[in-house]
């Protein structure tokens, strides 16, 4: 796949998927070569907003297209470990909006048939792609302002009960952990690696998800990690990292495009990292990149780091007593 233009394929063509289809665009390694949905007028309109070459109102057609080398799964959440096997089944490259699954056995089946088809797999935590992280990573690698003491992270949204949504489904994996609460957590993970202990407890509500999730997770040296997310109580959904000689703030919405603010002693500057995307073609080009090259994994986003995340998750879940 050297050089040449990556055919995408989008699963699903819900919020996200129109989010990720805008900055697809943006890129110039890239073509939307298909898009599926199952709703046919959602599809014809999907395609013809984003210039797809092709739109189909099944997802074995998008599947079996041998014109298309990647596809982005964009469905809810309980769907993803169905609709990758699909796809790594036709050995078609994935990229699987986060949960990759919403429990280890699943992601591990999942990575299982990548490796065993030699299928390139990544989960689409865009975040983790984004220039401002990437500026906050290489401040914590480089040591400048010594070890991480502790990593404060909240991601809260107010959204009013309905059935009909989503997030207040079980049958959809909704509630706040696996939809926004798996920013923070990530966060903790990649700068801190995997927690001895665990705790965690949550506000289960009628239909049985977490309306909000409060997490504490401690690292190697007893550092630790303290976390909150919820669907219920807007919160400034930043991320406070305490070092040793400064304190980096990754200031709200930590997860998306944004600013970081370093304060050393009675010094602070902020760090801005404008962007005219979504953001999301920054992971984009980072998947073709790595096909181009022949990679089956990503080297930012391994599958290591997705098993890691999904244990955690399986871990907090057992703690607040929630099962899917």
């Amino acid at each position: 796949m050297k050089s040449k233009k990556i055919r995408w394929g989008i699963l699903g063509c819900g919020r996200i998927a129109h989010k990720f289809a805008s900055d697809l665009r943006t890129v110039d390694s890239a073509v939307l070569q298909a898009v599926a949905s199952k709703d046919e007028n959602r599809a014809n309109t999907f395609s013809e907003t984003y210039n797809a070459t092709t739109c189909y109102d099944n997802y074995q057609a998008l599947v079996s297209n041998p014109e298309i080398d990647v596809i982005y799964i964009a469905t809810p959440h309980t769907f993803h470990f169905e609709h990758t096997l699909l796809c790594l089944k036709h050995k078609k490259a994935v990229l699987c909006e986060k949960p990759m699954g919403i429990s280890i056995a699943q992601v591990q089946q999942m990575i299982h048939l990548a490796e065993q088809n030699e299928v390139f797999l990544m989960e689409a935590l865009w975040t983790a792609f984004l220039p401002h992280y990437q500026f906050v990573k290489e401040l914590i690698v480089s040591k400048k302002y010594g070890e991480i003491l502790e990593i404060k992270a909240d991601f809260g949204i107010n959204v009013a009960f309905d059935t009909e949504n989503r997030l207040y489904n079980k049958e959809l994996g909704g509630g706040s952990l696996l939809d926004i609460g798996i920013y923070p957590i990530f966060l903790a993970l990649d700068l801190l690696g995997v927690p001895k202990e665990i705790s965690a407890k949550a506000t289960i509500g009628k239909t049985v998800i977490d309306e909000d999730c409060e997490v504490e997770l401690k690292h190697n040296n007893k550092v630790a990690s303290k976390l909150f997310s919820s669907i219920k109580k807007k919160t400034t959904t930043e991320a406070i990292i305490k070092l040793e000689r400064a304190e980096i703030v990754i200031n709200g919405r930590f997860h998306e495009p944004s600013s970081v603010t370093v304060t050393e002693g009675n010094k602070y500057e902020t760090f801005n990292f404008p962007v005219e995307t979504f953001g999301y073609n920054f992971e984009i080009e980072h998947v073709n990149k790595m096909l181009q090259q022949g990679n089956k994994e990503s080297d930012i986003m391994p599958l290591s780091k997705s098993l890691e995340l999904i244990a955690t998750l399986d871990t907090i879940r057992k703690r607040i007593n929630l099962e899917y």
